[in-house]
């Protein structure tokens, strides 16, 4: 496999990107253009960097399907220029835009590393430059035939190389910010990178990368929880163009035995909406079929999230949605793993 020896850095925004202004001590955006400034650290990285930002920059929390796309564009772009691409982004929808990518680039066969920071790299004691450099560092990881040892949308966050459709942040204040509770990680790294090849994909290199530009988020999630009213959910999902729920229900798949409830799901499979449960546990997965409570939801169709996280069911939703105009398929095609997201 050809190599470039290169790496692209796209920064989208987030924390990381925020320097102190030494006259006014304000936080703000910095040129990553200019990143060696901020980190000397960058003249011992033996791979060639160039810089894509987003201009502006946006806090993640504004981060939209049209931005996934817009992500989408740029590496499908540059995709022969470079031999991986590392994503600086905010942290409270990373996880989000991680699981979007891995279904938007088709038989990815490079790096994609999303990362960022709890601390701007400004700050002293940041997490974001050891985050940066060995993001990096993974993503111009190979082996000795020149194939990456990483061909996956991931995320890097502080020691711990993660399945970007598997993760999920787990917390808001500590740098252990991300885990991937159903399933290992694919490398960690301390004084030196482990790197668990047993556990991450192997693309088919004869096959393009094949890039997907649409996506469709008519899609709802709700939570169940004890109190629950009929009414409030029944208007939730009243819109004609709502084609897929996702319900977060209890344990292994469980859901109160209220006639509303199983009404109001076999009411939306009859309209033509699939209904996706997900637990509610971090771990673990759906089984209905192990108690009668979840046996009834199984009984009028509605299907199995596995051990799939809110952030990747959602997303794979928008994408199948945006693949296929049928919602059969889009059921037929939840039930499939397509890109290790889900234990089946």
């Amino acid at each position: 496999m050809d190599r470039k020896e290169k790496v692209l850095l796209i920064y989208t925004g987030g924390t990381i990107g925020m320097g102190r202004n030494p006259e006014t001590g304000a936080l703000e955006p910095f040129d990553f253009n200019h990143l060696t400034a901020q980190m000397p650290e960058f003249a011992a990285v033996q791979t060639d960097i160039d810089v894509y930002q987003f201009d502006p920059p946006i806090d993640s929390s504004d981060m939209t399907p049209d931005k996934w796309i817009e992500i989408v564009h740029v590496i499908a772009d540059r995709y022969d220029h470079y031999d991986g691409f590392v994503i600086l982004h905010g942290t409270d929808t990373m996880a989000f835009t991680a699981s979007a990518l891995s279904f938007l680039l088709e038989n990815l066969t490079k790096p994609v590393i999303l990362t960022g920071s709890q601390l701007p790299i400004g700050q002293l004691r940041t997490d974001g430059k050891e985050n940066i450099v060995t993001s990096i560092e993974i993503a111009a990881a190979h082996h000795a035939d020149g194939t990456p040892i990483v061909p996956e949308v991931c995320i890097y966050f502080s020691g711990r190389l993660l399945r970007g459709n598997r993760a999920t942040k787990i917390d808001a204040d500590g740098f252990n910010a991300f885990d991937s509770f159903n399933y290992h990680h694919l490398a960690d790294a301390g004084i030196s990178i482990n790197y668990h090849e047993a556990y991450i994909r192997k693309p088919d290199y004869s096959r393009p990368m094949t890039p997907h530009y649409d996506l469709d988020p008519s899609v709802v999630v709700f939570t169940l929880f004890p109190g629950l009213e009929g009414d409030l959910v029944a208007d939730m999902l009243k819109p004609k163009r709502l084609r897929s729920i996702v319900m977060r229900s209890y344990g292994s798949g469980n859901a109160p035995q209220r006639p509303w409830l199983i009404n109001l799901l076999k009411d939306a499979q009859e309209r033509g909406i699939n209904v996706v449960n997900i637990s509610q546990c971090a771990e673990g997965m759906v089984e209905m079929a192990r108690y009668d409570t979840g046996y009834q939801l199984k009984s009028i169709g509605v299907t199995s999230g596995y051990d799939s996280t809110v952030e990747c069911a959602l997303a794979k939703l928008m994408y199948l949605q945006g693949l296929y105009k049928d919602n059969k398929m889009v059921r037929h095609s939840m039930n499939c793993n397509l890109r290790g997201e889900i234990t089946v």
